[in-house]
């Protein structure tokens, strides 16, 4: 399910958290909500917080990582979990020639940054229970989709009734890649000519690991 696929005239996003807003607003027209809202950090917790509050809904994070390419951070070859919890682009590591060993490196350094933002970000607050609960999984957009799917797989792990994926942006066709990731899929805008998510943001400036600390704090408190 998409809301349009018009390549907009200017950035229709003013920054994370008007996107929030502006997809809380959108799933708050439907007859049923879903009972927890999941943030990919970081930057889909702005978005995600916002989304919670309209939905007055308890937010909670899932933890996963990008694995960039050796030579090109910026290039998704995969992601990770929490969980233990991986997904990679097998046709891309044989196009690139990243062999085992390579791909281990780039899993073993985000796998310290996972365990790092999960004892920073959660503390020693437990998870919020998934489990027979229908959830909406929220991030700032999709690219490849790597991530998105991997918090898909963890949410599903954990016992989610239904999983929805929802996101402010993403590119013209992406439910097709996304596959059984998640049940349902909804995106504000869908535009033909992608490129990036930050593209479609007027202020696309880092989410830090103190911003999200500061909207789990406020957030909904759990049910």
């Amino acid at each position: 399910m998409r809301a349009s696929s018009e390549h907009p005239r200017s950035s229709p996003f003013r920054d994370r958290s008007d996107a929030g807003r502006q997809l809380g607003a959108a799933l708050a027209t439907r007859p049923t909500h879903p009972e927890v809202v999941l943030a990919i950090p970081r930057g889909g917790v702005p978005v995600a917080y916002e989304v919670a509050r309209t939905l007055d809904a308890p937010l909670d994070i899932v933890l996963v990582r990008k694995l960039g390419l050796p030579a090109q951070p910026e290039v998704a070859m995969g992601a990770i979990g929490e969980g233990g919890f991986r997904i990679v682009d097998d046709a891309l590591l044989r196009s690139v020639r990243v062999d085992e060993a390579d791909l281990r490196l780039v899993e073993d350094r985000e796998n310290i940054e996972l365990k790092r933002r999960a004892a920073l970000y959660r503390g020693n607050r437990p998870p919020i229970p998934l489990a027979g609960r229908s959830i909406v999984v929220v991030d700032d957009g999709v690219a490849t989709g790597s991530t998105a799917m991997v918090a898909c797989l963890v949410a599903r792990h954990a016992g989610a009734r239904t999983i929805e994926l929802a996101v402010p942006v993403a590119p013209l066709g992406w439910e097709r890649r996304m596959g059984r990731s998640a049940d349902t899929y909804f995106a504000l805008t869908t535009p033909e000519s992608f490129s990036s998510v930050g593209r479609w943001y007027q202020d696309f400036s880092q989410t830090t690991d103190d911003d999200v600390q500061q909207l789990l704090l406020t957030a909904t408190p759990p049910m």
